[in-house]
């Protein structure tokens, strides 16, 4: 009997050591000092591994999982990964900081009842540009500026290279629905990119900081915390919230439907949804975040800043992820082709 309990307390204590986590993010989104952390405080061997897209990690995910236990994706990808049964359903009794989620973000479009996603980042996109460089030292606040710009602008915009991006902002520009399954909105929303293609000097989400920084572009389509990353580097860079919307989307952690080590990756993420945890994620990509009591943790010159921080008078202005029809996906996807000559 000794002995059989003795063997039942080694097995344990094994168990314990041999305890491990695979996480997957973009690249220079996860902060590998929170990677430490969470090592050093639960004991939990971890490694991060990266991939360039939420298409990227799809594809591993259909080849048999990548190897994660968690990843990162956008808001408009988790009804894909859901629907595609790539997805584990989440142990919420294992996931008791759910409770620190702010009320405003508990029941997103894309996962009304957080079956599947725990909050990660809250992320903007907006356009920014140089005040030194631009006529009369400012733009107005509206996709007029970023659409159709002054002659002084062509060939100094950069364009982010996301279809629904561009083609949510020019919808809001024009006054329609970002769903229209209209084919003539469809192709007011394709002339009015034509227009400003003259004007674009790349489509690329690769490199956005550096372009706008050391001076490349003069305007960038972008996300709000490489705008203040931009601005750290280049204090006349301004971020702007166009009257007539700016995308907001909330990035989220998910549990691959194949993940090996699933205690770990729920406890990975109820740990993530402590405020001193996520505030790490804020000070280091300058992105807010979703959860209860953070402030108190981000770096005060973050929270000062208003494309960290929304200011009250233009939160109006925030439009959440909608999910579209298939019909109006489609449309989307036959503007885009024609933009980038792919027809």
């Amino acid at each position: 009997m000794k002995k059989i309990v003795g063997a039942k307390l080694l097995l344990a204590a094994g168990t314990a050591v041999a305890a491990e986590l695979h996480v997957g993010s973009w690249p220079d989104y996860l902060p590998d000092t929170l990677i430490k952390k969470f090592q050093t405080e639960t004991g939990i061997k971890t490694t991060l591994d990266t991939y360039a897209s939420d298409a990227a990690l799809t594809q591993k995910l259909q080849s048999g999982g990548g190897g994660y236990d968690v990843v990162i994706a956008g808001d408009y990808y988790v009804p894909v990964l859901v629907k595609s049964g790539l997805l584990l359903k989440l142990d919420k009794n294992n996931l008791p900081n759910i409770a620190n989620i702010k009320p405003e973000y508990r029941h997103p479009s894309f996962d009304s009842e957080r079956n599947y996603a725990m909050p990660y980042t809250v992320v903007l996109t907006g356009f920014a540009y140089d005040s030194a460089r631009v006529p009369g030292g400012k733009l107005d606040d509206s996709w007029k500026s970023f659409f159709e710009p002054p002659e002084a602008l062509r060939g100094q915009i950069g364009d982010l290279d996301v279809e629904e991006e561009l083609y949510m902002a020019a919808s809001w520009y024009l006054g329609q629905d970002e769903c229209t399954e209209n084919p003539t909105d469809a192709k007011r929303v394709l002339d009015i990119l034509q227009k400003q293609k003259p004007f674009v000097k790349t489509y690329s989400n690769d490199g956005t900081i550096d372009r706008l920084a050391s001076k490349q572009i003069t305007v960038q389509h972008i996300w709000n915390g490489a705008a203040v990353r931009a601005q750290e580097r280049l204090p006349s860079i301004k971020f702007v919230y166009p009257k007539e919307g700016v995308r907001l989307f909330m990035d989220s952690l998910l549990i691959p439907a194949k993940a090996r080590n699933v205690d770990s990756a729920h406890k990975f993420l109820d740990w993530m949804m402590r405020p001193e945890n996520i505030a790490q994620v804020t000070n280091a990509i300058r992105y807010s975040n979703e959860i209860i009591g953070s402030d108190r943790y981000v770096d005060a010159a973050l929270l000062s800043n208003p494309a960290v921080k929304t200011p009250e008078q233009y939160k109006a202005r925030l439009k959440p992820y909608k999910m579209c029809s298939a019909a109006a996906i489609q449309l989307r996807n036959k503007v885009w082709l024609k933009l980038k000559g792919n027809r």
